[in-house]
Order: C-alpha cells, then sequence, then structure tokens
C-alpha cells in the first residue's frame, strides 16, 4: 500500500463507513485534535519517563487510536468487527486508577498550578491542555459521539495533569502556584 493516494487531493477524506467529507468536516477535525494528542504523548515518551509512566501513556496511546477509530466510525461498521477499534467503561476505570495512584504521590491541591516544571512535565501540560481542545471538538459534533468518547477524553486531561505534577514531583522540580 503507497502512503500517498491522491485521493484526498481535493480536501476530502473518507469515513470508515464510506462517506466522503470535507477535511475542514468537524469530525474530521475531532479525530484530527486527537492525533496531535497521541502525538504530543509520543513526544512526552520520548523524553525518557519512568517505567510506570511510560507503560501506562503506551496504553493511552493504543486507546487513542480506538477513540480516532470511534470517531470516524459514526455508522459503526468497525467498531462490532475489531476489537481494538473500542473503548470501554473499564478504560475509564483503569484512568481513574492511574489518577488516584498519580496523586497519592504529591501534595494536596491547594491552588492552581502554573504549566511548567520540568521538560517533561511541561510536555505532559501541553498535551493535557491539547487533550481539553480535543474534548471540546468531540462535545460539538453531531449527531453526539459515544458518551464514553467524551468521558474517556475528561478523564485523560485530569490523569495528564495529575501525571504533569507527579513527575515533576519525583525529580524536584518546583510547581509554581497561581
Amino acid at each position: 500500500m503507497k502512503l500517498y493516494t491522491r485521493t484526498g487531493d481535493a480536501g476530502e477524506t473518507s469515513l470508515f463507513d464510506g462517506t466522503r467529507v470535507s477535511k475542514a468536516d468537524s469530525r474530521v477535525d475531532a479525530y484530527g485534535e486527537v492525533d496531535e494528542l497521541n502525538a504530543w504523548l509520543g513526544y512526552v515518551r520520548a523524553l525518557a519517563l519512568p517505567d510506570d509512566l511510560d507503560e501506562a501513556l503506551e496504553a493511552i496511546q493504543r486507546d487513542l487510536f480506538a477513540l480516532g477509530a470511534m470517531l470516524a466510525d459514526p455508522s459503526h461498521k468497525i467498531a462490532d468487527r475489531v476489537d481494538k477499534a473500542r473503548l470501554g467503561d473499564d478504560d475509564v476505570t483503569r484512568l481513574e486508577a492511574l489518577i488516584d495512584r498519580c496523586e497519592s504521590e504529591v501534595p494536596p491541591l491547594r491552588r492552581f498550578i502554573m504549566a511548567g516544571g520540568a521538560p517533561v512535565g511541561a510536555a505532559l501540560h501541553v498535551a493535557r491542555t491539547v487533550c481539553r481542545r480535543a474534548e471540546r471538538r468531540i462535545v460539538s459534533l453531531q449527531p453526539a459521539p459515544d458518551p464514553l468518547a467524551v468521558r474517556y477524553v475528561n478523564r485523560l486531561s485530569d490523569l495528564l495533569f495529575a501525571m504533569a505534577r507527579t513527575l515533576n514531583h519525583r525529580v524536584g522540580a518546583p510547581e509554581t502556584e497561581w
């Protein structure tokens, strides 16, 4: 299979159900935001994370491929056939457990925290903001996406904040309160 197909040269792309849409379509925009988030998580992982957080982010990157597939499949044609293109309540529960674990390592939050710290912590803060943007795009879709998609990205942005704090704490990078 060639990398280029020329089918998008007129500014259109295909969803999984074969529907042709503009590359400016809100659905394409939403899964594009998810793709950007996935790239940021790849960058974070390239900054040499501790094994426990690296493994968690690798699993999340796989989840984000599933989320992108869900968003590109409004007719649900692929999700019924491809297990790896699904997210479930257990995936949200896994994120919540990771948040709890991260929060157990850091002092309680008393004020807003400014993004920054060590390079890896700052990169996680950027990923968090990209995640929030993806969430806004997903919420705006019509017809509305599976509510699980919204819950997943909402929880993921919380986890990325918690991970940023945890990593900054582990390397001794102070948090700047606002």
